[in-house]
Formats: structure tokens, C-alpha cells, sequence
């Protein structure tokens, strides 16, 4: 992987890659408080545009939710943060669900979900339904469009933005308009070339994955909710933005899932970025990190304004 990544990695991140630090889910709760720090290191996203108020979602337990509301907003995402099941909350997607919100002009529901290996699936999955089913019923004291509200997330985060759409489908819940997918993690097998040949990638290798996923199912089996690749009909979904990174495990079930997706008759913009890594959008001054966050919000408001 080294010299792949030496060739054809995107100069501005390769340059950082002594920097990125190795992630280790071994200890979760030590593992939090590094990927805290880090999210705190960030630059402060601009909010001058856009009110934020913190809400508990009545659920069982309640759910703990961020909402970001720009001015003169209609449509909404419901969002999930990364952290492989086991690390992040509000705070920690503040800088990604902030800009979001600003790219899009949509109000973004940032979703505090139960985390693994204290809670596994299905715990985050509920999390996020109840989420979805209140901002629905509630939309008019939100004031956005209940027919206006996606579902997207990072990595793990959409892991459960997929999984809630197929759930929403066959229980005929809250209407979904959109989905938007950033580098998810759909298949627990990790049988796929990018699977079994990006071992060593920067921040999310082979061995992160595993244990997440570990973390994740617990002694659950993986059904299409917690794995959505494994989902055998993939009709009747909300059409979907999914964007890969060249050097991320995950690339090629994400691929599979779009082609998949738009052989069922679902519309799917792919977008595969070039010379980046898994999260690599975190570096902030690269100018593929510029285009990737300005792609999502642009893609989440020409789905929801169309």
C-alpha cells in the first residue's frame, strides 16, 4: 500500500500523513477522548448564519440531538456522525454539521446516538428512527417540509443512515427524500479488493473496521439493518448522493451498493474522489478537502430544493 499511496495520493494530504494518527478501538473510552481532542483542534465553522439549539427527542431512552437551522431553511437532514459505532457525539460533528448547514441551507439534525461496545446495534439504529419519526411529526414546530428530510451521516454514520432507510421502506415510516452517504460502512464481511488490499490505509485500516464492527453487532447477527449490503432487495429506497475515497477500505462495497442501488431503480450520484484517504476531508487546507465538503452541501440542497 505504501507505494501505491506514494504515486497517487493527492500531494497536499500525503504531505500530512506523518500527522494522522493511528486509531485503536481496543480501548474505547480512551480512544473517545483522543478523537475529542481532535475534532477541538479544528477550525471553527462559521455559524453567524444560522441559529443551533441543543434537544433531548422524547425515545426510549431519550435521544440527544444538535439542530442547526440557517436562515430561511426548509428541507432538513437527519445526521449521523463517524466514529466506527464507538467514538463521537454532538460535539465532535459540530465542525462537519455546522458547515453542512451552511453549504446546503438545510436545517441539519445532528444525532447524539447510543454508542457500542456499552450499547450495540440495534441501540444507534432506534436512536436514529425515533429521531427521524419526531422530526416528522414535528416539522411544522421545526419549520421545514415533512417532505423535505433526508438521512445522511460519515462512515459509521451512514452505516445508519442506510440502515434507517431500508427500515423507514419496510415498516412504511417517515417518508425519506434523500440519502447522503459519505464514505459509508455497509458490508461487516470485508470481502471486497479495497477490503482485503487497503490494510494499512491512513486512519481507518482493516483492523479498525474489524473491531467496530465487532464493537457494533456484539453478539448480534449482521442483518441488512445493521450491514445494508446485505440487504437482498434494494427497491423502493430514496435516491442517494455516495461518495468514496480512493484509498478507504470501504471504497468498493460502497461502489457495489451504488450500482446495486441503481439496478432497483433507484438514482444514485457516485462520486469517487481521487487521492484521498478515509476522513482525509479533516484537513481542512487540502483543496480536495474544500471541494469534498462543498460537494455534500451542494448535493444535499439540489436534492432537497429540486
Amino acid at each position: 500500500m505504501a507505494s501505491v499511496r506514494m504515486a497517487d495520493m493527492d500531494p497536499e494530504l500525503e504531505a500530512f500523513i506523518p500527522l494522522v494518527p493511528r486509531a485503536d478501538l481496543a480501548d474505547p473510552v480512551t480512544e473517545r477522548k483522543h478523537f475529542a481532542d481532535l475534532a477541538a483542534a479544528l477550525p471553527a465553522p462559521d455559524t453567524s448564519n444560522m441559529e443551533i439549539e441543543d434537544r433531548m427527542v422524547p425515545a426510549d431512552p431519550d435521544v440527544a440531538v444538535r439542530i442547526y437551522r440557517p436562515h430561511q431553511a426548509q428541507g432538513a437532514i437527519v445526521w449521523m456522525h463517524g466514529g466506527g459505532w464507538v467514538m463521537g457525539d454532538r460535539d465532535t460533528e459540530h465542525p462537519w454539521a455546522a458547515r453542512l448547514a451552511d453549504g446546503s441551507g438545510a436545517v441539519v439534525i445532528s444525532v447524539g446516538y447510543r454508542l457500542a461496545p456499552e450499547q450495540p446495534f440495534p441501540a444507534a439504529l432506534d436512536d436514529v428512527y425515533a429521531v427521524l419519526t419526531w422530526a416528522t411529526e414535528h416539522a411544522a414546530g421545526l419549520g421545514i417540509d415533512p417532505e423535505r428530510i433526508a438521512v445522511g451521516g460519515h462512515s459509521a454514520g451512514g452505516q445508519l443512515a442506510a440502515g434507517v432507510a431500508l427500515r423507514a421502506r419496510d415498516e412504511q415510516g417517515p417518508p425519506i427524500r434523500f440519502q447522503l452517504l459519505n464514505q459509508p460502512a455497509l458490508d461487516d464481511r470485508q470481502e471486497t479488493w479495497s477490503a482485503r488490499h487497503f490494510t494499512d490505509t491512513p486512519w481507518i485500516n482493516r483492523d479498525i473496521v474489524t473491531a467496530g464492527w465487532r464493537h457494533y453487532l456484539g453478539s448480534q447477527p449482521a442483518t441488512p439493518y445493521a450491514a445494508p449490503a446485505r440487504a437482498a432487495d434494494l427497491s423502493g429506497l430514496p435516491p442517494a448522493y455516495i461518495a468514496t475515497a480512493e484509498f478507504c477500505p470501504n471504497r468498493d462495497e460502497d461502489i457495489t451498493y451504488a450500482l446495486r442501488l441503481l439496478q432497483a431503480g433507484v438514482s444514485v450520484e457516485l462520486h469517487q474522489w481521487p487521492g484521498t484517504f478515509h476522513g482525509s476531508q479533516a484537513l481542512l487546507s487540502a483543496e480536495v478537502s474544500q471541494r469534498q465538503i462543498a460537494e455534500l452541501g451542494a448535493a444535499l440542497r439540489r436534492a432537497l430544493t429540486d
